[in-house]
């Protein structure tokens, strides 16, 4: 399996805390819908279900599971700024990207719940100070501690990775 098509952008590259990489970091959350759209402009249905790589999700359930993690992400945020080092839940993506609603729903609804999510996630995080985002969040899977500072660069990363292996896909289609 080719990792150019696995990870177009690469793997999540962390870096110190700084305030271009936290505006960068930020501006990527506010800018990913946008980028979902352009993504999956022109895509028909039979595309929209068709696997971007062999053994890979379908661009349908690539838009889908951003949803569910970046929803998820967001309440990781939250819990870790109201709750003392919370533990926070994992879940199983693949069997997320499974389930029927992703199947029969179309990837728009996503699309337009990821527009509000982010906008939201945005207006937060803009208030956040360095103290804030050094918190952290216990995560039992990892079975490590988790930095909002870290939490923000991984969904930055997470919604470009995504659109871009869906633009890449489109150019190949």
């Amino acid at each position: 399996m080719s990792d150019a098509l696995r990870y177009p952008i690469g793997r999540v590259a962390f870096v110190e805390y700084n305030e271009k990489a936290k505006n960068d970091c930020i501006a990527a959350i506010l800018a990913m819908p946008p980028m979902l759209d352009f993504a999956i402009e022109n895509l028909n249905d039979d595309q929209l279900h068709t696997p971007y790589r062999e053994e890979g999700w379908t661009p349908n359930q690539i838009i889908h599971h951003l949803a569910d993690s970046h929803m998820n992400a967001f309440i990781r945020f939250k819990l870790g700024l109201t709750e003392e080092h919370p533990t926070i839940k994992p879940y199983d993506q693949n069997r997320w990207a499974n389930t029927l609603d992703v199947k029969n729903v179309p990837a728009n609804n996503s699309i337009t719940l990821l527009h509000a999510l982010h906008r939201r996630w945005h207006a937060l995080l803009i208030t956040l100070n360095e103290g804030d985002f050094m918190r952290t969040v216990y995560h039992p899977e990892q079975q490590r501690d988790i930095s909002l500072w870290q939490l923000l660069q991984i969904y930055a990363w997470h919604g470009k990775h995504h659109a871009t292996q869906i633009i890449q896909f489109k150019e190949r289609f």
